[in-house]
C-alpha cells in the first residue's frame, strides 16, 4: 500500500498518540505535544501539519509554515520525523514533495529548512529534491 500524505484537519487521540511515539525519535529534549498544543498548531493559519499514513498508521509528520515578509511570501519546513519502522521507504520524500507543492500553490518564493549534519540520509534527500546549502549562520536565542 502506498504512503498517503494529508494535511491534519482535526486533532484527536490518534494524532496525539502518533506524536507521543514520533517526537522522541526527533528530539530527546522535547516533550511530545498534547492535544491542546496540537490543536493550536493545526488551527494556526500559517501552519500546515502534514501526516504520512501507511494504511491506518501515522508513520511521519512534517510542519510547513508559510508567512509573508517584506521580501515576499516564504515557507519553512520544520520538525520532519519518520517513524524508525518506516524509514527508507520514501516517507520523508513524499512529505517534503507535498510540502513543496503546497508552498508553491500558496505562492511562496522559497522554502527553507535546517537539518543536522549527522542526519546524512535526510541531507542527501533534501539535496536530491533541489534544496541548496546556503552560506549562512543559524542563530537561536533560548527565549525569555
Amino acid at each position: 500500500m502506498p504512503i498517503a500524505i494529508e494535511v491534519a484537519r482535526k486533532v484527536d487521540g490518534e494524532l496525539a498518540a502518533a506524536f507521543a511515539r514520533l517526537i522522541p525519535q526527533l528530539s530527546s529534549s522535547t516533550e511530545a505535544p498534547d492535544e491542546e498544543r496540537l490543536r493550536r498548531i493545526v488551527e494556526f493559519p500559517a501552519n500546515r501539519l502534514l501526516i504520512a499514513r501507511d494504511g491506518d498508521e501515522i508513520v511521519g509528520t512534517l510542519t510547513l509554515v508559510v508567512f509573508p515578509i517584506p521580501t515576499g511570501l516564504r515557507a519553512w519546513i520544520e520538525d520532519v520525523v519518520v517513524d524508525e519502522s518506516a524509514r527508507g521507504r520514501g516517507v520523508g520524500e513524499a512529505m517534503t514533495v507535498e510540502a513543496l507543492r503546497l508552498a508553491a500553490a500558496e505562492g511562496a518564493r522559497s522554502v527553507d529548512l535546517t537539518s543536522r549534519p549527522g542526519r546524512e540520509a535526510a541531507n542527501r534527500l533534501y539535496q536530491r529534491l533541489g534544496f541548496e546549502l546556503r552560506p549562512s549562520r543559524l542563530y537561536r536565542h533560548p527565549g525569555p
